[in-house]
């Protein structure tokens, strides 16, 4: 019989190994918010800014507003497209990073799909109007006007799909978790859930994990929790990567 790999739990707050066993999570009363979402925002937004003014600099240039004469127009188009993605992506990922820290509601369903999609609405504002510009300005040669037209849609795709929250969390949804969960969890470096039992048969392939609170869990991106642990520990009112009724079936399937 092979030998049973011993895993190695990381505390989240202090990135040391957490020794002793763990508590399974029962009921807890409201834990308090983490992290500084208010900070991770005004970052976005600098960025996203700086976004739009990498964006205003490649319509210049392929205008002929803005010439660096030691280099190509196209060359200058490029490095500009290629700053405003690198500036929408980063501000994306740090606009996420907040939204799971202190989510918004849902009970406004418009205001809520707006504030977990807000990167993709600026990735749009960042590349669409350039793309416009360049296919309606007769001015420039077309090789120019080809080549930079398919960076920026190339550069748009990339930055839409890095935009993207594929794991939105409410404020409804965080809090449930936070007072029906008590105790730490465990979440794997690469998982998108976290855990209640770190002996979760979907942890078996796992040797390092990361154990925090539920608020530090959905904070790092986990926010759902393993449909199986719920089942497992009997936990109703927290949403899970898939339904619970379906672990029952495929149980008796087995």
């Amino acid at each position: 019989m092979a030998e049973t790999k011993k895993k190695k739990v990381v505390s989240a707050s202090t990135g040391k190994e957490v020794t002793g066993s763990r508590k399974k999570a029962t009921v807890k009363k409201q834990a308090a918010p983490v992290g500084n979402a208010t900070g991770l925002r005004v970052g976005a937004v600098i960025l996203w800014l700086l976004a739009i003014g990498f964006e205003v600099a490649a319509v210049l240039m392929l205008f002929g507003k803005i010439n660096l004469t030691f280099m190509p127009t196209l060359y200058q188009i490029i490095i500009a497209l290629v700053l405003d993605l690198v500036c929408v992506i980063i501000g994306s990922q740090l606009w996420k990073k907040a939204n799971h820290i202190k989510p918004a509601s849902e009970k406004n369903k418009t205001l809520f799909w707006l504030w977990n999609n807000m990167g993709v609405i600026v990735c749009a504002f960042a590349f669409i109007p350039f793309v416009i510009l360049a296919l309606t300005n007769k001015n420039t040669d077309k090789k120019t006007k080809t080549i930079a037209t398919v960076v920026a849609v190339i550069a748009f795709l990339i930055g839409s799909l890095a935009s993207v929250d594929w794991n939105p969390v409410s404020e409804e949804q965080q809090q449930a978790a936070m007072q029906t969960i008590e105790g730490n969890v465990v979440w794997s470096p690469f998982g998108k859930v976290y855990h209640i039992d770190e002996d979760c048969h979907s942890l078996n392939q796992t040797e390092t994990l990361t154990e925090g609170t539920v608020e530090q869990a959905i904070a790092e991106g986990r926010t759902r929790l393993c449909a199986y642990c719920a089942k497992r520990n009997d936990v109703n009112g927290v949403v899970t990567d898939q339904n619970v009724d379906e672990i029952e079936e495929e149980a008796t399937e087995e």
